[in-house]
Formats: structure tokens, C-alpha cells, sequence
């Protein structure tokens, strides 16, 4: 009866682990979760907004938490290894097919669904959890990740460290840094400096590599980062110029991200995954997700497609933003006979009156519960600040956001649904 147990109730665990194709075990031994408690413990994070750290604390000592996951931990051996919430993570980012679990999702949740066919759709930017990058920053995270790797592959070898200006360098950075104002002059030295040292650097790397070849085996993830060195360097270099680069790197731990430019008043330029979503009777479905800035308006026939692939229901109804409404969306939806909420450009027609409301009424519903339900994402599920490192595991961090955000809204459905046929 709690909305814990309701929660649980509204989710399809069976069927969301056969479409992911979920095992019970895991590098050939059986896992301390079942599938179905997997996915509950990713719900369960999204669900409380913890860390991973304090989910595992709380999952400890609070039955209810078990229940939900499926699993008995007895007090006096309680789980103390927190990183099985990132490693379950990374599974289930390995399996995950956005579009066919949707599916799943969609069917369960559609009994107790009203106005199928009406669709909302809008965009947003789910942030990462990034400092605001600059060139000197960017410069000096790639230019202290190769030192450090340097002094470590020459210990193996057994070798002196060559030589750099990375100790003068340092300085000059430590203090550039600390200055609460900065001269223009004094940011373009200390990049020039940077940058000279970068170059430096990646040729003493790739000079050791060379060498020690087969000798030294560098870490798993070693030669993608080294790229993304090679990649900053490049780009800085550009700018460092005055020219103009596409497709900028902001971060050497994740090279997938890109600035999202939103054109908000308090953030003109987000960094994240930029997610066109849709919405059906206050439930929400990502349509298309991308680190790359998108143009959304060109995505309204897939959101049409998409909410009749889900509900096998004939769309009547469309509101979307002004961005939307390009010439080939409205010859669209007048093909296939959808009112939208778009502005009418042209005469008005014979029953201009009654479309005027259809299109009022449809603009405040997509103005009041699409984009209402942005910030009860971001504020109440998870969606903030995503702290996930992989592609893979921040797009699974999305999807569980978006979707505990649907579940906790279908307990009020299903209860309505109800009381409606006891009444």
C-alpha cells in the first residue's frame, strides 16, 4: 500500500528483462541480484536521488528497499562493496535498446491511459556533471594526465623520465589560477605555454610507446584518452589561432560531449544529452537522444510515427513549439487530417473560432505538463546532474529518470481507473 509497493506493482520487471535479454548470471556465476532486482535497484536510484553509496547504505538497513529489489541481506553481513550499483549499471547499459523496452512499457501502461490520441512533443538538455570548461583548464587536465602516465611508464622501463617544463609550468598555472580576475594577456600566455608543453608531451608519449613496446602494457581506456589529447591539442591549437572549430571537445574524461547552445537566460550553452521527447496523456517517451546539438523541428513526423508505433492509435492531435512548425510539418499533419498547435498562417478558416481554442487549449497543456515534467525530472529524479562517465551508462541514467518520473505518475492513473469502476 506504500507508493513504494505501488511503484513496484506498475513496473513491468518480467517483461522489461526478456526484452533486454537479462541473465540471472553474470561471467559464469550466479549474481547477488536477479534480473528483475536489477532493474528495480536502477528505479530505486532514480526513485530516492542517492548516491551510489548511500543507496547501498540505505539498501542495508531498510526492508522496504529489499522488498523492492528482491533480495535479504541479514544484519550482521550487510553489502559493503557500493561499486555493485556501477558495475549493475554498466550491464544494463550494455543491453539496453531504448526503443523496444519503451515498448514494453507503453503496453503495460496503456489500459490506464486516456486521450491516446493527443501527443506533446518539446526538447531538452540533460546536463552532465561538468565544470565549465575553458581552454586552459582542458589544456592543463591533458597536459597533467600525460605527465603522469610518463613518469609511470618510465618506472616500469626502468628508465630516467625525459625532460619537460612541466614543473615551471605548473607554477605559472597554479598561480594563473588563483587570480580572481584574469588579463586577457595573461590567459593567452599561459595557453601558449600549455599548448607548447601538450606538444611536448605527446611526442615523449608516443616516443615511450614506441620503445617500449610490448614491454608495457598501457591501462584499458589509455589509447582513447591518449587520442582525446592529441584531439585537444589539435583543436587549441585552432583556436589559439582564431579560427573556428566544430565539434569541440570540453571534456578528456568523456570526448562524446559537446556543447549543446540552448540560448536560455541563465545558461546560454549546456553540456549534455539533448533529448527530443514526447509526451501521451502526461507520460513521457524519449524519441531521439544525441551528445550532438540537433535541430528538433525536423523530428515531428518520427513523433508522430513513434506515438502510433507505440499505442497502434490514430494521432488527432499535435502540440509542439514554434520551432516545429516548418512548411513540411504542416503540409504533413494537414495530410494526414492532425490539428496542431501551430499559429495558422494564410486566411482564417470558415471554423476559425473553434480551431483558435483547439490550438489555445492545446498550447497551455504542452506549455504546463510537457515542460512541467522537465523539472520535475531534473529536480526530483536524478536528472539534474548526471555523475554517470560512460555514453552508455549516462543514456541509461536518462531513460531511468524519465521513466521512475512515468511510474510515480501512473499510480495516480491506475488509482483513478479504479475508483472510477467501483463508482
Amino acid at each position: 500500500s506504500s507508493e513504494l509497493g505501488r511503484l513496484h506493482s506498475l513496473f513491468p520487471f518480467k517483461a522489461f528483462c526478456q526484452s533486454m535479454g537479462l541473465t540471472s548470471t553474470r561471467a559464469g556465476r550466479p549474481s547477488y541480484f536477479s534480473p528483475e532486482g536489477k532493474v528495480a535497484l536502477m528505479l530505486l536510484k532514480a526513485y530516492t536521488g542517492f548516491s551510489d553509496a548511500v543507496l547501498v547504505e540505505h539498501l542495508n538497513g531498510n526492508l522496504h528497499y529489499q522488498f523492492f529489489c528482491g533480495v535479504y541481506i541479514h544484519p550482521s553481513h550487510p553489502l559493503t562493496n557500493y561499486k555493485i550499483v556501477s558495475a549493475i549499471r554498466s550491464e544494463l547499459a550494455g543491453l539496453l535498446d531504448v526503443d523496444s523496452v519503451q515498448q514494453v512499457l507503453a503496453g503495460y501502461w496503456k489500459p490506464y491511459l486516456e486521450n491516446l490520441h493527443v501527443c506533446m512533443t518539446d526538447a531538452t538538455c540533460y546536463e552532465s556533471y561538468l565544470r565549465y570548461p575553458t581552454s586552459p583548464k582542458l589544456l592543463w587536465e591533458s597536459v597533467a594526465w600525460l605527465q603522469r602516465h610518463l613518469i609511470h611508464s618510465c618506472k616500469k622501463l626502468g628508465q630516467r623520465c625525459p625532460r619537460n617544463k612541466y614543473k615551471d609550468v605548473s607554477k605559472r598555472y597554479l598561480c594563473y589560477s588563483k587570480k580572481r580576475k584574469r588579463k586577457q594577456s595573461q590567459t593567452r600566455a599561459i595557453k601558449r605555454g600549455l599548448l607548447k608543453l601538450l606538444e611536448k608531451l605527446v611526442g615523449q608519449v608516443q616516443e615511450l610507446l614506441e620503445r617500449g613496446e610490448g614491454k608495457i602494457e598501457p591501462a584499458e581506456r589509455f589509447h582513447e584518452r591518449f587520442a582525446t589529447a592529441r584531439k585537444v591539442l589539435e583543436q587549441e591549437k585552432l583556436l589559439f589561432a582564431g579560427q573556428k572549430v566544430s565539434n569541440r571537445i570540453v571534456s578528456v574524461d568523456r570526448p562524446y560531449l559537446r556543447p549543446i547552445v540552448r540560448g536560455k537566460e541563465t545558461k546560454k550553452v549546456e553540456f549534455g544529452a539533448k533529448v527530443n521527447n514526447i509526451q501521451v496523456d502526461g507520460i513521457s517517451f524519449i524519441e531521439h537522444l544525441s551528445f550532438d546539438a540537433f535541430n528538433e523541428g525536423i523530428r515531428l513526423q518520427q513523433c508522430i510515427t513513434l506515438q502510433q508505433r507505440l499505442f497502434k492509435t490514430t494521432l488527432k492531435a499535435v502540440a509542439a513549439d514554434a520551432i516545429y512548425a516548418t512548411n513540411d510539418n504542416r503540409k504533413y499533419c494537414t495530410g494526414q487530417g492532425i490539428h496542431t498547435s501551430f499559429v495558422r498562417k494564410g486566411r482564417p478558416a470558415s471554423d476559425e473560432p473553434q480551431r483558435k481554442i483547439l490550438r489555445s487549449e492545446l498550447s497551455r497543456e504542452r506549455a504546463t505538463r510537457l515542460e512541467g515534467s522537465f523539472g520535475t525530472q531534473k529536480q526530483h529524479y536524478s536528472l539534474d546532474k548526471i555523475k554517470a562517465r560512460i555514453e552508455k551508462n549516462e543514456i541509461l541514467w536518462i531513460f531511468f529518470g524519465i521513466h521512475a518520473a512515468n511510474a510515480v505518475k501512473m499510480i495516480e492513473k491506475v488509482e483513478k481507473k479504479k475508483g472510477k469502476n467501483v463508482a
